[in-house]
């Protein structure tokens, strides 16, 4: 039976691909004035998600996210909003990120299926020994997995000891909850002590909570492929296609974009505008860690050489991509000897972005207390009179 003109779906609205990358960067808090008073919590909230990594270069990556959009912001702001009781939590989402506490109930639908798996990750664990671990978190009150008996069998990461996998298997399950880091190890918690209690008894549906993330997803990416929403918060095929037609994400062609993309309405009703950032980037940051959206708005090609090899690195262990004028130009893979900030290895797109580069180096090295900064290998070494002038 033919659709009738009111049951057709409306045409995506068309947008080029430059106001489409500026779009992601204010909905990523990069263009536009941030609110300075919300700070490090304003970031989380609009982010919805900052992944943590155990590396640390210049800070550690979730600390380089809120420093990327405010400057200059403290550790001390950094760990209230991320760890300050009540306000944020772990889990899993895009990986290991640090969650706005509002969006406890919204995780239920991960839960719900760690449960019904009743494993993580291959490990076993009796009953007796989970219940232990929950017992003595009532008891004792937040602890860390040592302090709960152990973290390890042997000195193998994965080597868990009974009580590890016991607790993180509680985390998956919701039981158990982080709020805070000591010297950054996990600290766990009773979830019904350490949850605000509004939040800690909401149990929405599947359907409910993956509307729900889908939607803020859009909002945090500004405009997104299929693919771009399922990577935000790790999610499976089949529930992202349930869940968009009820997310309030409209459909939009992108000038250049092979795939179909969506976008959150309010986003398209105002024009992207304001002031950019310059500034160097997590490779965690949420603006670069989906590789191929990367490139497709970008157009740069950035990996995390971390893992790799060094006499098979190309731009360096954590190469940190450079940010101005709302594009990616250059990348920095930094270090700290004592009070000097080292650029071991630097390239850019072209040689007008030296001042943006020395800016970016220098703020850099004033956040984390260095008075001297070095370059030590320049892809273009005709650059260098010019940035050691700028340096200063």
């Amino acid at each position: 039976m033919a659709q009738t003109p009111a049951a057709l779906p409306s045409p995506a609205v068309r947008i080029t691909a430059d106001h489409a990358r500026r779009l992601a960067l204010r909905a990523q808090g990069l263009l536009g004035s941030p609110d300075r008073r919300a700070g490090a919590r304003g970031v989380l909230q609009q982010l919805g998600a900052v992944q943590l990594d155990t590396i640390s270069v210049l800070a550690r990556s979730h600390e380089l996210v809120p420093y990327a959009r405010l400057g200059a912001v403290g550790r001390r702001p950094v760990e209230q909003a991320y760890w300050g009781r009540g306000t944020a939590f772990e889990y899993w989402s895009h990986a290991a990120c640090v969650l706005p506490i509002e969006q406890w109930p919204l995780f239920a639908f991960r839960r719900r299926a760690y449960r019904d798996r009743g494993r993580v990750w291959g490990h076993r664990v009796s009953p007796e020994a989970y219940a232990a671990v929950v017992d003595q978190l009532r008891a004792e009150g937040p602890l860390t997995s040592t302090g709960l008996g152990g973290a390890k069998r042997t000195s193998e990461w994965w080597d868990w000891s009974d009580t590890k996998i016991a607790v993180e298997r509680a985390l998956a399950f919701g039981d158990v909850v982080v709020t805070e880091r000591r010297g950054w190890k996990r600290v766990y918690d009773l979830a019904e002590r350490a949850v605000p209690a509004g939040l800690f008894g909401r149990e929405p549906s599947d359907a409910e909570c993956l509307a729900e993330l889908v939607s803020r997803a859009g909002a945090a990416l500004g405009v997104a492929t299929r693919a771009d929403l399922l990577d935000y918060h790790r999610l499976k095929g089949a529930q992202l296609d349930a869940a968009l037609p009820e997310s309030g994400l409209v459909p939009v062609e992108v000038e250049g974009w092979a795939a179909p993309a969506w976008a959150d309405p309010a986003a398209l009703a105002a024009e992207p505008r304001g002031r950019h950032r310059t500034t160097l980037l997590s490779p965690f940051d949420s603006l670069v860690w989906d590789r191929p959206r990367t490139e497709r708005i970008f157009g740069m090609t950035h990996r995390l050489e971390a893992y790799t090899p060094k006499h098979k690195r190309v731009h360096g262990y954590f190469a940190m991509p450079l940010l101005t004028g709302g594009r990616l130009v250059g990348r920095v893979d930094p270090a700290r000897e004592g009070r000097t900030l080292v650029a071991r290895q630097v390239s850019l797109d072209a040689p007008k972005f030296v001042p943006a580069l020395a800016e970016a180096l220098r703020e850099a090295a004033d956040w984390v207390g260095c008075s001297d900064v070095r370059v030590e290998r320049l892809a273009d070494e005709s650059l260098r009179p010019e940035l050691e002038k700028l340096l200063g």
